[in-house]
């Protein structure tokens, strides 16, 4: 039986994936269906990720220093 902390991280890592494959970032109005906000605040903690305000929106990108 697969542990929960298990699944979570397969989401992060799925979604660090998806990121990457999109050009390094996505729309955050575009992953609020499909990831829970507690996968993104934990990319965010763990700074894999930063999210940028462009004005019209935000986006989920790639850390540089990542």
């Amino acid at each position: 039986m697969a542990n929960s902390t298990d699944s979570f991280e397969r989401r992060a890592n799925h979604l660090l994936r998806s990121i990457r494959l999109c050009g390094g970032c996505i729309p955050l109005h575009s992953l609020q269906c499909q990831v829970s906000n507690s996968v993104i605040q934990t990319l965010l903690d763990k700074e894999l990720v930063q999210v940028q305000n462009t004005g019209r929106g935000f986006l989920l990108e790639i850390a540089e220093d990542f």
